[in-house]
């Protein structure tokens, strides 16, 4: 697929009602009940991409301009592939791309099966030698960092915010030693507030910063994400 107007999803026919079965519970059912209705799921069921969260980055993406043919990409929390999969066909790092090719470099505490046109190792971003293996496989600087990374969840939102606070952090520290001039950093956040400490050290670094929550988020999520552009080093 080349970059460009990405086929949304269609909104019509999908009325599917799942009966509870004898061992799954409601809230289960009421999950399931969700994906087969949900037309982003069909829609990248369709495209070929391993998950929905594939139109959150096509959809920041057709509105910023930041995966540019040749560029240089790291995904962390790649997993299941999504997001690395759009990379990949818009820096233009598959075999089958033309010039000029970029690349994908991703990591994800799961594994990962693998993604034509990046390069993904199963490794916890949060382990001491992390970063500095990602920066190892890089082997010079990056053109955008992107996070999807998320904390497993508690269900008390003042922790778990807390928890994907500290993940940004992490992500944020790292964009900032391996970004080249004019790069941009994406990461996914929860609605309340990020820390003040947090953005005071992007909007030092960055030329601007900016929360947004694209379409394919689903209304109900109290997902956001943190988009910084125009690296200053």
């Amino acid at each position: 697929m080349s970059k460009g107007k990405a086929a949304g999803p269609d909104r019509q026919g999908l009325k599917v009602r799942v009966k509870t079965a004898a061992k799954r519970k409601l809230s289960s059912t009421l999950w399931l009940e969700r994906q087969l209705n949900d037309p982003y799921v069909a829609a990248a069921k369709k495209a070929g991409y391993r998950s929905r969260a594939a139109f959150k980055l096509i959809e920041m993406d057709d509105r910023l301009h930041l995966l540019k043919p040749g560029a240089t990409v790291v995904d962390l929390g790649a997993a299941p592939g999504g997001w690395s999969q759009i990379a990949a066909q818009r820096v233009r790092s598959r075999p089958v791309d033309p010039e000029p090719r970029g690349r994908v470099v991703g990591l994800d505490l799961l594994e990962v099966a693998p993604v034509a046109g990046a390069e993904i190792i199963q490794l916890d971003f949060l382990d001491d030698d992390a970063p500095a293996r990602l920066r190892a496989m890089l082997g010079r600087p990056a053109d955008v960092v992107l996070s999807d990374m998320a904390a497993g969840a508690t269900g008390h939102r003042p922790t778990d915010h807390l928890k994907i606070v500290a993940l940004c952090e992490a992500a944020a520290a790292f964009a900032v030693e391996v970004l080249r001039p004019g790069g941009s950093f994406v990461a996914k956040v929860i609605q309340g507030g990020t820390e003040g400490d947090l953005l005071a050290q992007l909007r030092r670094h960055f030329a601007q910063v900016r929360h947004i929550k694209p379409p394919a988020s689903r209304s109900d999520s109290a997902e956001l994400y943190l988009v910084a552009t125009g690296f200053r080093p």
